[in-house]
């Protein structure tokens, strides 16, 4: 009995423990979340403290990890602008204008708490790395850092479902850890083609106390694009994609 008993703890000594692959996790998420490229209608609305809303409408196109278009379909103030992302390089669109105005990561062009990169987002395997992963229970725990310092956020928590490998919470932070936002994931709906994933995000912030975000997407589809779409010469003619 002893032997066998001695067998066995060294059995459980020596067996191998097999670390998680975060980037290919990391990669699953994004995958899980949306097609590599596709085109997506949604809603943004802005709540502020004492209840007023104000609401967007967009359809928005992507390609590959790191080419995003989008154009506002509504409020009538806003209808027929457009926003382009390729890579860290951000432009806005407002019909009437000479050309195409640069915008940032940080700024955001509906308000609220969502800034420019949560809207026109990438995969996040096209911007973070991942220093490593944790188990809490049924969830993965990734702890990113940004490949550049053009990228939004400095750090991200991101809390997944092991099973659908789909985010539940993303923290925002700073190289120091303090916090900027923190995006929520809910309310998991079937998009058609096996794609299910959460249809709303709502989001809040220690920066903006009382103001809340919300973003509900009605349509996932994937899709494919040429590159001309994703051109500051294209931009005006996104309508033209519906």
């Amino acid at each position: 009995m002893l032997k066998i008993i001695g067998f066995i703890i060294t059995l459980i000594i020596v067996a191998p423990v097999y670390a998680i692959d975060g980037t290919a996790l990391l990669k699953q998420v994004d995958r899980n979340l949306n097609p590599e490229s596709y085109e997506s209608y949604r809603k943004l609305i802005n709540i502020e403290p004492d209840g007023r809303k104000k609401e967007y409408t967009l359809f928005t196109v992507k390609k590959g990890v790191d080419k995003v278009a989008s154009l506002f379909l509504a409020p009538a103030s806003e209808k027929g602008r457009s926003t382009l992302r390729l890579g860290d390089n951000m432009w806005l669109y407002i019909p009437n204008v000479a050309k195409p105005i640069r915008i940032t990561s940080i700024q955001s062009v509906v308000g609220g708490v969502f800034n420019n990169a949560d809207i026109l987002q990438l995969d996040y395997a096209a911007e973070y790395n991942v220093e490593k992963v944790d188990e809490t229970g049924g969830e993965y725990l990734l702890f990113l850092k940004a490949k550049t310092k053009a990228v939004a956020y400095d750090r991200l928590k991101i809390w997944a479902d092991k099973a659908k490998k789909l985010p539940t919470k993303i923290e925002c932070l700073t190289e120091a850890s303090m916090l900027i936002k923190t995006l929520y994931f809910k309310d998991i709906k079937d998009f058609g083609s096996g794609l299910a994933r959460p249809s709303v995000i709502e989001t809040d912030s220690p920066l903006y106390k009382g103001y809340k975000s919300v973003m509900i997407f009605a349509k996932v589809k994937e899709r494919d694009f040429k590159d001309e779409v994703f051109t500051l010469t294209f931009m005006p003619n996104i309508e033209s994609l519906r």
